[in-house]
This record gives structure tokens, C-alpha cells and sequence, in this order.
């Protein structure tokens, strides 16, 4: 490795080549992309009022809305369709780009901490789906927690959680010293405590009414745990920015409060509109469907590990080039960054890092679960490319005369490779100081579609519905 002063000289060099943009600055793509969005949304609001038949009746209705009202109704599960499916992938592609130039501007933490608390809220969303799958909920919210819904309805709840914490409790954030530490605690308690009981109030208590054989004891025990959680994490996360402080605690409490929605099941199932019947439990599917994943990214993180260690010590962060240099500037440099921590280490580093690892484990937990929920349990499979897979490997099963299974384990085989294409394609990707909430958006996006299933359908396999 060479020496800082070289390392200063070189990183200098580079920055009066060619100097990135300020963080403040959207660039050409981010302002075209804002403006499109800006126009969309407003061609579509006047579009309700003036063209309603087009825009709603025979547009977005029965592509979006109504698949949603049959998945929220008593018979079940409604297929994706090709249109659907291109809209929410396009429509994902494009928030990433729109929302990590906003998050960037508004100065949206951007780290591995923030990454963790988006971790607890993408739990929360199969946690939930999972109690409407039970027909926990009122029928008459129950679409709240249908796809793509349930991520529009818990986003607000993320922005307003984000941002009430950051306005009461950022004036604090940088202060190390305990009476700061203490101020930004008696700031966020009770805001948070006073959130988690209006989360509990809407989304819970109306249902408790209608489920007049279901017990109480978990539900309660659930509330006592909540709270207990968020006060966990509150004390435990000292030196933290009040944002990402306020999202995991909130996130982590939610998640706890919904799972002991699930043991209350368990314990004493209510009735369910759909006739569906919980019976014994099976258990060896959370070894399969979260053992082997935590295996693999076990042995990725012992890789990575000792450079991740280094790289910290250096005071960079993997795959992200220093304050101010531009990627072209970087790749142009040739032999002279070769000895940079940036390039030296990043690769194995990022092995390591919670990113990688959370969209591995996301992916092949999706992959596994969906493998063992058809193959093993007779679940189908909704989204319209996956049933194409899964339709191909049953028929290499009747090639090779196999009978048991409908081909999810060709699903496995195809999450394994992209997911291993995906990493690949990250841990060789270096990106500028302003483009840090790209990453962070990308892996989100990854977990949403990877994780968010894989954890409703382990879900759904354990309580039976």
C-alpha cells in the first residue's frame, strides 16, 4: 500500500482533472428523470378528471387495481400479469433513479447503518402480509396489505417516521457527550412510543372484534415486546444519525408486534373467510429456507472480512471513490490507482458488507422457499416469468422421468446464478461520493423482490395458510 501523502498527491491529481459534481448539484440524467416524473404524475392527476374512462376504467384498473381487490378477497392469491409486471419493474427502475437524487439532496444518511433500519421495515412488509394471507385484517383494509399496496403504505410510514425523528432529535445527533445522548432520548421515546400505539390502534385493534374465538395472551405479550424492543435499540444505537436511530427502532418494534400477531395464531387460530385450515406445524422448512442461505453468506463474509477490517481502518469505503473524483477519471488513471485501498480492497471488502450480504440472503431465501412451498406443499407461484421457469423445469423432470416436484428446483438454480451475477456486478462497481444512495436503493430494490417473498412465503409454510 502507498503512502497517505502519495495517496493524497494521487487523489488530488485526479480531482483537478476532472472535479465530480457537488453533492447539492442534480446532473443532466437525475433532472431529466425528476422532470419526467413531475410530468407523469400530473398528466395522470388530470388525466382522472378529464379522460377517466382511459386513465382509470379501462387503463389502470384492471391492470393494477382490480388484481389487487381479488388478491384482498376471499379466494385468494391473484396472478401478476405481463402488464402489471413491466409497470412495477419500470416504475422501481425509475424511483431509484428519482429517489437517490432527492435522498442525496435532503441528506439522507447513506451508510451501512441506514441500510440495517430499511432491513427491519422490508421484514415488516411479509410480516404483515402474512396475517392478510390468515385474513387477520378487516376486510375493508385489507388491500392495504397487497403488493404493491403494502410497500406504498409503508413507505409513508417510513417518511414520516424519518422525519419526525430527524426534526426533533437531529439538532443532537453530532454531540457524543451523554447529555446530548440524553436529549435525543427523551426526544425520540416518546414521539416513537406515541407512533407505535397509532400503528397498534389502525392497523390492529379493529380486527380483534372480529375474530371473537381468538385469544389475547400473545397479542398482548406482542405489545409489552414491541416496546420493549424499541426502547432496546433506542439505548443501543448511541452515536447514531436520529433518522436511522428512529426507522430501525420503530421498524424492529412493528416487525415484533406483527410476529406475535402470528404465535397468537398458532396458539388459537380464528376463523378464516377463505375456509383455509392452519394445521401441525412444520418446522424443517426454516432450516432450508434460512439455514442454507445464512450458510452461504456466512462463508462470504469470512472472505471478506479481514479486507473489510482494512479498509475501515484506512478510512475509505469499499467501492466508493474518494470526495470528489469522477469514475471516468478513476478508470483513466491506469497503473497509478492499483495501489489505492479503494481498488486494492473493495472486491473481497464488499463480500462482507451488509449489502451484498442482505441481497444474497434475500434471493436465495426467495428461491429456497419458493422451491420448498411448491415442490413439497402445493403453493403456486404468481409472478409470470417465475412460472415460466418453474413450468420448464417440470418439464426437464418429465425428460428425465422424475416424478417428484413441479420444477421449482430449476426457480433455485436461477436465483443462485443471477443473484451470483448480481454480486459480481457490485463488487466490481465503483461509484462516486454522490451516488452512495444509488447502491443503497438498488440493494433495497433487490430485498423487496427477493426477501420481502421468500420471508412471507417461510411465513405462510410455518402458520399454514
Amino acid at each position: 500500500m502507498i503512502a497517505m501523502s502519495s495517496l493524497e498527491q494521487l487523489e488530488e491529481q485526479l480531482i483537478g482533472d476532472n472535479p465530480a459534481l457537488p453533492c447539492e448539484e442534480y446532473s443532466p440524467l437525475e433532472k431529466a428523470a425528476l422532470w419526467l416524473a413531475m410530468l407523469t404524475f400530473g398528466a395522470m392527476f388530470v388525466g382522472f378528471f378529464v379522460a377517466n374512462d382511459v386513465i382509470w376504467t379501462d387503463g389502470l384498473k384492471p391492470v393494477v387495481w382490480d388484481p389487487i381487490v381479488e388478491d384482498a378477497g376471499s379466494a385468494g392469491d391473484a396472478d401478476y400479469n405481463p402488464m402489471n409486471t413491466l409497470l412495477y419493474t419500470f416504475s422501481m427502475l425509475g424511483s431509484v433513479v428519482v429517489l437517490q437524487a432527492i435522498f442525496r439532496k435532503i441528506k439522507v444518511p447513506a451508510d451501512d447503518r441506514m441500510l440495517i433500519a430499511l432491513l427491519a421495515w422490508v421484514c415488516l412488509a411479509p410480516v404483515l402480509r402474512v396475517l392478510e394471507d390468515a385474513d387477520f385484517f378487516n376486510s375493508d383494509m385489507d388491500w392495504l396489505f397487497i403488493s404493491p399496496i403494502i410497500h406504498l403504505h409503508l413507505a409513508a410510514w417510513l417518511v414520516v417516521v424519518a422525519g419526525i425523528s430527524h426534526y426533533v432529535a437531529s439538532q443532537w445527533e453530532n454531540d457524543h457527550n451523554d447529555k446530548s445522548e440524553n436529549k435525543m432520548r427523551r426526544s425520540l421515546i416518546p414521539i416513537l412510543s406515541l407512533g407505535l400505539f397509532f400503528h397498534w390502534s389502525f392497523l390492529y385493534q379493529p380486527a380483534y372484534s372480529g375474530h371473537e374465538s381468538m385469544g389475547m395472551l400473545w397479542v398482548w405479550l406482542g405489545v409489552f415486546a414491541s416496546y420493549a424492543v424499541l426502547f432496546s435499540v433506542l439505548i443501543n444505537t448511541r452515536g447514531w444519525p436520529a433518522m436511522t436511530r428512529g426507522l430501525l427502532s420503530f421498524g424492529s418494534a412493528a416487525s415484533t408486534l406483527g410476529l406475535f400477531h402470528w404465535f397468537q395464531f398458532l396458539s388459537t387460530p380464528w376463523a378464516q373467510e377463505s375456509s383455509r385450515v392452519s394445521e401441525s406445524i412444520e418446522w424443517w422448512p426454516l432450516f432450508v429456507v434460512l439455514g442454507i442461505p445464512g450458510l452461504v453468506c456466512y462463508a462470504m463474509h469470512r472472505m471478506g472480512r479481514d479486507d473489510a477490517l482494512q479498509m475501515k481502518l484506512t478510512g475509505y469505503e469499499a467501492g466508493v471513490l474518494p470526495d470528489g473524483i469522477r469514475i471516468k477519471s478513476w478508470e483513466s488513471a491506469g497503473d497509478e490507482i492499483d495501489n489505492h485501498p479503494v481498488e486494492m480492497l473493495s472486491r473481497r471488502a464488499l463480500l462482507a458488507s451488509p449489502m451484498v450480504l442482505a441481497m444474497v440472503y434475500g434471493q436465495l431465501c426467495d428461491g429456497f422457499a419458493t422451491m420448498v412451498g411448491i415442490d413439497f406443499f402445493g403453493y403456486g407461484e404468481k409472478h409470470v416469468v417465475s412460472n415460466q421457469v418453474i413450468v420448464y423445469g417440470g418439464e426437464i423432470n418429465n425428460m428425465l422421468g422424475i416424478n417428484f416436484g413441479e420444477g421449482a428446483w430449476l426457480f433455485v438454480l436461477i436465483k443462485a446464478g443471477l443473484i451470483a451475477a448480481i454480486t459480481m456486478m457490485f463488487i466490481e462497481m465503483k461509484v462516486e461520493t454522490r451516488q452512495r444512495h444509488i447502491r443503497i436503493l438498488i440493494v433495497l430494490a433487490v430485498l423487496i423482490v427477493g426477501l420481502a417473498p421468500g420471508l412471507r412465503d417461510i411465513g405462510r409454510l410455518m402458520l399454514g395458510v
